[in-house]
């Protein structure tokens, strides 16, 4: 007869090994099935207004244009790599809008095909490597009565009032996620725009180089930017007509420094807004060749008068030679060298001027002639 084996009772310990032995299944049959998605990590970078879906469709009046990107906070600015805004020649100082217009190619416009913002580079990447990013060195430039955000070294905007160009209109600007957008940053040459006209045959770093370029670069009116997209001249210009001239230049100096060309529809809006500002130039931060200084030649000597012989009156002594002026040379300017606009500021020289004593483009960032603004 078989032995019969002791029954015992479910104690505490056999709960605890079954509810073990349950987990481990449990693992196991988890990581054998289709695993779940990864929740995607959150962006580091803080922006103040949410990007749209790229699958959401917007209403017309909400269309973000292709400059409508939210700011960056100093230490979150990208880095542009070894882009060089040096390496794009800007035409001549006073060189007049007309004549550099002439310049331009006129062509078709190329495919849009291959276009994304990537293709110009992070944006409002940090290029002058001041540490600071594009989107706050504009606002900087082109605001007044503004405030800083703090430990940001004076970087990040938070407050500001800006005489907009494009509509004649005074914006209060304010930094916030609902309220930034009123402000934005233009890109007066449309980088979609750039890349049908020639943009598409620069390097990466030239790309860069255009989007964060201060000759292209105009904080503006939200909504009229938001109306101008992508247009060139020949479909969109400011409202203000006061403006137009200033605008239409600016567009061709970004145009011949990076080598764009126009259409030809472009080309003749551009000679029609020109007509009123026949003498206009265009902006650049070249400057003025300086002066050579003028040398005049040496006089030729005066000969002493020969002595007139007479009887027997004694000659008067002969006359004494005329002195030679010495060759009248222009005295050399005094050198001024400024290091940085906190050492013009501590001169007592700010803002300076072009022909100041100690200007030179390095102080004037926007090419507009005064630096140290």
């Amino acid at each position: 007869m078989p032995a019969v084996r002791p029954t015992r009772s479910f104690g505490a310990t056999d709960f605890f090994m079954g509810s073990l032995l349950a987990s481990v299944l449990f693992v196991t049959t988890a990581c054998g099935g289709a695993s779940a998605p990864a929740a995607a990590p959150t962006s580091e970078v803080t922006t103040e207004a949410a990007t749209p879906s790229p699958t959401a469709s917007p209403t017309p009046s909400a269309m973000p244009t292709e400059d409508d990107v939210a700011p960056v906070d100093v230490e979150d600015a990208p880095d542009a790599g070894n882009a060089d805004l040096a390496a794009n020649a800007q035409p001549a100082f006073a060189a007049k809008a007309l004549e550099v217009l002439a310049t331009l190619p006129i062509k078709g416009r190329a495919p849009k095909t291959g276009y994304t913002r990537e293709q110009f580079g992070q944006a409002w990447a940090d290029v002058d490597r001041n540490g600071c990013d594009t989107r706050n060195d504009i606002l900087n430039r082109d605001l007044t009565a503004k405030t800083f955000k703090p430990g940001t070294r004076d970087c990040v905007v938070l407050t500001g009032v800006l005489a907009e160009p494009y509509t004649a209109s005074t914006i209060d600007f304010v930094r916030g996620s609902t309220t930034s957008s009123a402000v934005q940053i233009d890109h007066v040459v449309a980088l979609n725009d750039a890349w049908q006209k020639g943009a598409q045959q620069l390097s990466v770093e030239q790309r860069t180089a255009l989007a964060n370029d201060p000759l292209n670069l105009l904080a503006a009116d939200g909504p009229a930017n938001q109306q101008k997209g992508a247009s060139d001249a020949a479909s969109w210009l400011p409202p203000n007509k006061a403006y137009r001239c200033d605008y239409v230049a600016r567009q061709i100096s970004v145009k011949a420094t990076y080598s764009l060309w126009v259409t030809q529809a472009e080309h003749d809006a551009m000679v029609t807004v020109l007509d009123g500002c026949s003498d206009i130039a265009v902006p650049t931060n070249q400057t003025a060749a300086p002066l050579e200084p003028v040398i005049l030649p040496d006089p030729a000597p005066i000969a002493p008068a020969a002595p007139v012989e007479a009887a027997p009156v004694v000659p008067a002594p002969a006359p004494a030679p005329a002195a030679v002026p010495l060759p009248l040379v222009e005295a050399p300017a005094a050198q001024v060298y400024y290091q940085n606009c906190t050492a013009v500021r501590a001169a007592g020289a700010a803002p300076i001027r072009i022909g100041q004593p100690g200007y030179s483009s390095k102080l004037d960032r926007d090419g507009d002639g005064v630096g140290c603004e």
